[in-house]
């Protein structure tokens, strides 16, 4: 098989598991942690033994679901955090993008991180922590990489940096989870106290000598 004629069956593959994952999508969106492999199947106009030819099971569909949504999410925070703004606006913009978009999918934010909430028969025993956990642990420390370029933390500068990148993380997801399911106040008081939070020590830091800036 000569080069050609294996890039182009590559891309009919990447094509053809970009619409899987569309389909799945929008079984997410209607049904969300009820989603079932046989729902995604029908969806995508396929039998159930070739969705698993692509993705092997429901954690693999998961998994490429979660990897869809968290780095379309990582680039809105990455984007709130890169805006010409005062530190502080930037800190609100970017706790309220995460809600914001928690907010306006909620059945695909329940999929991915309450997905056993649905589990019946044969997706039964679905392990949450065991995907759900990845996720956060990504998003950690990729704020902690940014935190890291753009802030003078001073000695130990790296592990603080991932101590507070996983921190608000948690907080996030742990705030967001409570404030999703309840809905106590509006979303911009809930970016107001959490970052009020937050500001004490982020406030005091300076930038990053050579850094874009924080």
């Amino acid at each position: 098989m000569d080069t050609t004629q294996r890039t182009d069956q590559q891309r009919s593959a990447d094509r053809r598991r970009r619409e899987l994952l569309e389909a799945a999508d929008r079984v997410v969106l209607r049904d969300g942690p009820q989603a079932s492999m046989n729902a995604i199947a029908a969806e995508a106009g396929i039998t159930k033994p070739i969705l698993y030819r692509h993705f092997g099971d429901k954690g693999g569909l998961y998994a490429a679901l979660a990897k869809r949504h968290t780095d379309a999410l990582l680039s809105s925070l990455r984007a709130a955090l890169d805006a010409p703004a005062e530190r502080r606006e930037r800190v609100e913009s970017t706790l309220d993008t995460y809600l914001a978009a928690i907010e306006a999918r909620p059945q695909v934010y329940r999929f991915l991180m309450h997905p056993s909430e649905g589990s019946t028969g044969a997706d039964q025993g679905f392990d949450v922590g065991k995907h759900s956990a990845p996720l956060l642990r990504r998003m950690g420390e990729d704020l902690a990489q940014v935190i890291e370029e753009r802030v003078d933390l001073g000695p130990g500068s790296q592990q603080l940096a991932r101590v507070w990148g996983h921190g608000i993380v948690g907080m996030m997801h742990a705030a967001g989870d409570w404030w999703l399911g309840e809905r106590p106040c509006s979303r911009a008081e809930l970016v107001r106290s959490l970052a009020d939070l937050l500001w004490g020590r982020l406030a005091a830091a300076g930038d990053r000598v050579g850094g874009p800036g924080f």
